[in-house]
């Protein structure tokens, strides 16, 4: 497992020591992201929940932490600090329609 998260780091660029990893994993395990299965002496980590489910939490966070709960001021941070493009913002109010339209 160990060797499989510095492959997927390397490959971003990235070079953590393996006291970081273990720090990070352990932060994932006790906030109930990630279980851990023993397999012999060594962990397995496996997910306790999906990507989606991750990024969204995460994002909550961010929200709750940066812009008081106001998801609308990270959206407009994103559109005033040009971190949104025209395109992008128009494919997220197709998106907004379309999810609209299902929940009607």
């Amino acid at each position: 497992m160990y060797a499989e998260i510095v492959d997927a780091l390397e490959k971003k660029g990235l070079i953590w020591t393996k006291n970081t990893i273990i720090t990070l994993l352990s932060r994932l395990v006790n906030k109930g992201f990630l279980k851990i299965k023993k397999i012999g002496r060594r962990n397995q980590y496996i997910a306790n929940i999906s990507e989606t489910q991750y990024k969204t939490s995460q994002t909550q966070t961010l929200i709750e932490k940066i812009y008081d709960g106001d998801a609308k001021e990270l959206v407009c941070t994103l559109i005033q600090g040009a971190l949104l493009s025209p395109e992008e913002y128009d494919e997220l109010k197709i998106y907004w329609e379309e999810k609209k339209n299902k929940n009607e």
